[in-house]
C-alpha cells in the first residue's frame, strides 16, 4: 500500500496570478473597490497587495472572461478580524460596490464580488477556530450573511474610514473550477497531501492542511470535461502554494514531479489548473 505523504501544517495558500484585459481598469477596480496597493507595475504586469504581495495581474487586450471553462471560480482575501470584514462592507454600501452575494458559513462570514473580467472574489473573516475545528464537515454551509449584525461591529458605518483592506490581510483560501471532483480530490489529497475536511457528493470538495477549514475548494464546473482557456481569455495563469521552507517545497516538486517555471516548480491538477510551489523561507 502507497504511504500518503501528508502537507506540512504551516502549508498556506500565495499570491493568485490572472490574466486582465485592461491593466488600469483592473488596478483602479482593486484599488478603490477591493482595497488591495499597486506594489509595483512594469511591461503589463501589475503585483498588489497588503503587507505581501497578494494578487498578480498580466494584461492581455481583448482578453475575454473564462465562460465554460475550468479555472478560477474565487480567490478569497482573509481579512484578520470581523470588525475589519465590517468596514469593508460600510465601505461597500457607501461606495456603490457591486456585490455578487453575502453568505455565513458558520466557519466564517464571507462577501462576494466579480472584478470587470468576470474574476470572483470573496473577502471573508474566520469564526473562531475552536467553533469549527476538526467539525468543518459538519458545520460549513451557507445562509444569507446577517448584515446588520455584522455592521453592528462599528460605531457608525456611514463615516467608518476605509482607505485599503488591512495590513495582515492574506489569501486564505482559492477555490477552483474542476471538471471532475473525484479526480481532483485524488490529486490534491492523494498525491499532493492536503486533507479532505468536508465534501458534497460528486459536486464539492474542501481541503486543508493544519486542520484549517479549507486553503482550496473545488466545485464540478457546468461543462464537466471542459479543458482549461486557451489564450484570449481573462482566466487563472496560476494560484500558489506556500510550503514552509525550501527543502519541504523542493520534497514536494520531486514528489510530483513538477515542471519548471520562471516563478517556481509548477504542476496541474487534473482539471488542467495550474498550482505553483513556493517556500515561506
Amino acid at each position: 500500500m502507497a504511504i500518503v505523504v501528508r502537507l506540512p501544517p504551516e502549508t498556506r495558500m500565495g499570491p493568485v496570478h490572472l490574466t486582465v484585459s485592461d491593466l488600469d481598469r483592473s488596478l483602479s477596480y482593486y484599488r478603490d473597490a477591493v482595497g488591495l496597493r499597486e506594489l509595483a507595475r512594469e511591461n503589463g504586469r501589475a503585483s498588489l497587495g497588503g503587507d505581501d504581495e497578494l494578487l498578480v495581474l498580466y494584461e492581455e487586450p481583448g482578453a475575454r472572461p473564462s465562460h465554460g471553462h475550468t479555472g478560477l471560480f474565487h480567490f478569497a482575501l482573509l481579512v484578520p478580524e470581523r470588525r475589519d470584514l465590517a468596514a469593508w462592507l460600510a465601505h461597500a454600501a457607501r461606495d456603490g460596490v457591486t456585490l455578487t452575494g453575502l453568505s455565513d458559513h458558520d466557519v466564517s462570514e464571507a462577501i462576494y464580488l466579480r472584478d470587470p473580467d468576470y474574476h470572483g472574489i470573496e473577502i471573508y473573516a474566520d469564526r473562531p477556530r475552536e467553533r469549527w475545528e476538526g467539525q468543518v464537515a459538519q458545520r460549513l454551509t451557507t445562509t444569507p450573511l446577517d448584515v446588520e449584525n455584522l455592521l453592528g461591529e462599528l460605531d457608525d458605518p456611514e463615516s467608518e474610514p476605509f482607505d485599503t483592506l488591512p495590513p495582515r490581510t492574506v489569501i486564505g483560501h482559492v477555490h477552483l473550477k474542476a471538471s471532475s471532483i473525484p479526480q481532483t480530490v485524488a490529486f490534491y489529497r492523494d498525491e499532493v497531501g492536503f486533507d479532505v475536511t468536508a465534501s458534497l457528493a460528486d459536486q464539492a470538495a474542501f481541503l486543508s492542511a493544519g486542520g484549517y477549514h479549507h486553503h482550496l475548494g473545488a466545485n464540478v464546473w457546468e461543462s464537466a470535461g471542459a479543458p482549461p482557456p486557451p489564450p484570449g481569455f481573462a482566466a487563472l495563469r496560476h494560484a500558489t502554494m506556500v510550503l514552509p521552507s525550501t527543502d519541504e517545497r523542493d520534497e514536494l516538486a520531486d514528489r510530483l514531479r513538477a515542471e519548471s517555471s520562471p516563478l517556481g516548480p509548477l504542476v496541474r491538477d487534473p482539471s488542467g489548473n495550474a498550482l505553483v510551489l513556493a517556500a515561506a523561507a
